[in-house]
């Protein structure tokens, strides 16, 4: 069943504070036109950001890929704000923020003067309770661009390969590229063998999640090791757990996947993914 979401009672556009049905955007905005932006998501934990740093610092280095200029972390003010405004100091909530390069005549070619435009607004989320979740997911093929450290707002390909984990009655899409998993359409992934984590190292082929990172410190402290590796879709019969993590999933195991119609894995046991969820509850509750 998919999520249903509300609009924010409030979203800051270009240096204002207004309602969602009063934020209008050019339609030659570059972001509309060819998802020509950047985009980033921040928890909060009882109004608490968490990794906030880490948030802002990411958003700062997809920003300078595309050569945008713009200091994420003066940012940060607002997004406290948000979360003032609309009464979340005390609520679980997220902050969402999307830069695009700008409004300009529609060219491929961009122009040397063009004013960004900034959207930033705060929202409600459900952060308790995931650890009590499991996930049945697919797995298909990763079809997406070769820059997929850059947190575009061009995501086309993830919205296609996520529907295609929902219409199928099934959580999430496991990607796969050239028989190595990748990432998920919206998370992380990681899997334990003999007792040992690994997970795609970073790269063009993943995005630099602040949760996996997170998840990997975790592992370090509990004397996990950790291997930086992709996995293979045939080393599947020695996987003994598998979970995902993202900014709001934060860490969900997985129980089954499906490829091609077959299931070909199935959880032998989640105990290193419990361990982990544990301390992960600790450190973002604080």
């Amino acid at each position: 069943m998919k999520p249903k979401k509300k609009y924010p009672s409030e979203v800051y556009l270009n240096g204002k504070w207004v309602k969602p049905d009063e934020a209008f955007v050019s339609v030659f905005d570059r972001a509309f036109m060819f998802g020509d932006g950047i985009y980033e998501v921040t928890p909060f934990y009882n109004g608490k950001a968490f990794k906030l740093k880490e948030h802002l610092k990411r958003l700062q280095y997809c920003l300078n890929e595309i050569q945008v200029a713009i200091d994420a972390f003066s940012l940060e003010k607002l997004m406290y704000e948000a979360i003032d405004r609309t009464g979340l100091n005390k609520a679980d909530a997220a902050v969402y923020i999307q830069v695009s390069r700008g409004v300009a005549a529609r060219s491929h070619f961009v122009p040397e003067k063009i004013e960004t435009t900034v959207l930033l607004y705060a929202f409600p989320v459900t952060l308790e309770g995931f650890e009590k979740k499991t996930w049945e997911v697919i797995a298909t093929e990763d079809k997406r661009w070769h820059r997929c450290d850059i947190k575009s707002t061009a995501l086309l390909a993830n919205v296609m390969a996520n529907e295609e984990a929902i219409a199928a009655g099934f959580a999430e899409n496991l990607l796969v590229r050239k028989g190595y998993f990748t990432e998920g359409s919206h998370s992380s992934l990681f899997f334990v063998k003999y007792g040992v984590v690994h997970t795609h190292p970073e790269g063009h082929k993943i995005l630099s999640g602040i949760t996996r990172a997170e998840v990997i410190d975790i592992c370090t402290d509990l004397n996990i090791k950790v291997v930086e590796k992709a996995v293979h879709i045939d080393e599947l019969v020695e996987v003994e757990e598998i979970f995902v993590t993202g900014t709001t999933t934060q860490i969900i195991p997985i129980s089954s996947i499906t490829h091609k119609d077959k299931k070909v894995y199935t959880a032998q046991k989640d105990s290193l993914t419990k361990k982990i969820q544990e301390v992960f509850i600790k450190k973002s509750r604080g």
